[in-house]
C-alpha cells in the first residue's frame, strides 16, 4: 500500500504583540511561503512626510507549508500559536480576494467588525469578479473581504456603480 504524500496546507500563525514581520522573516529564511498583507500608513510630521507599512491584520501571518513544517513554525518564539482552518478552498480564495485588492492601488484598510450587509459582486475595474458585503454606502461603497476563520475583514471602497448584488 502507498503511503499518500502530504501536501500543502494553509495556517494562521497567531503572532506575539507586534511580531508580525519577525514571524514573515522567520518564514522566509526557512523559504515557507507566506503572505502578511500591508498597508501603507501615512504620518506628518513638521517638514517631513514619513510612510510606514503595517500589518493589514495585526496578530496575524498566513503561510502555506506542509503538516510536518508546521511543527517548525510552532517552535518559534514569535508565534503564541498556529491554527488551520478547516476549509482550505475557502481560505485560500478569501486570502487571494486580500491579495487582489492590496494589488489594486486602492485604499485597502482593516474593518473592525464584520457588520451585516448586502453582499456584493465587483463587476468592474481590477477587483472584477471579488465577492463581499457592503460595509457602507455614501457615493463611494465600501466593500468588506472577509478572512472569516480569524474573524477579521478588510475594507477596500469602490464606486457604486462597480458593484452588482449577488
Amino acid at each position: 500500500m502507498e503511503t499518500p504524500s502530504p501536501s500543502l496546507r494553509w495556517y494562521v500563525a497567531h503572532t506575539r504583540p507586534r511580531s508580525e514581520k519577525r514571524v514573515a522573516e522567520f518564514c522566509t529564511d526557512r523559504g515557507f511561503n507566506h503572505f502578511l498583507p500591508l498597508h501603507a500608513s501615512v504620518r506628518n510630521y513638521p517638514g517631513k512626510r514619513l510612510v510606514f507599512f503595517k500589518p493589514l491584520f495585526p496578530g496575524y501571518v498566513f503561510l502555506e507549508v506542509f503538516p510536518y513544517q508546521a511543527m517548525e513554525v510552532r517552535l518559534c518564539r514569535h508565534v503564541a500559536r498556529l491554527l488551520e482552518p478547516g476549509d482550505q478552498a475557502e481560505f485560500a480564495a478569501q486570502l487571494e480576494d486580500i491579495r487582489i485588492a492590496l494589488q489594486s492601488e486602492r485604499e485597502v484598510r482593516l474593518a473592525p467588525n464584520i457588520t451585516e450587509g448586502r453582499r456584493v459582486q465587483i463587476r468592474s475595474g481590477p477587483m472584477r469578479g471579488l465577492e463581499g458585503r457592503v460595509l457602507r454606502r455614501q457615493g463611494i461603497t465600501e466593500v468588506v473581504l472577509r478572512l472569516d476563520f480569524i474573524g477579521q475583514a478588510a475594507a477596500v471602497r469602490v464606486e457604486a456603480q462597480e458593484l452588482e448584488l449577488v
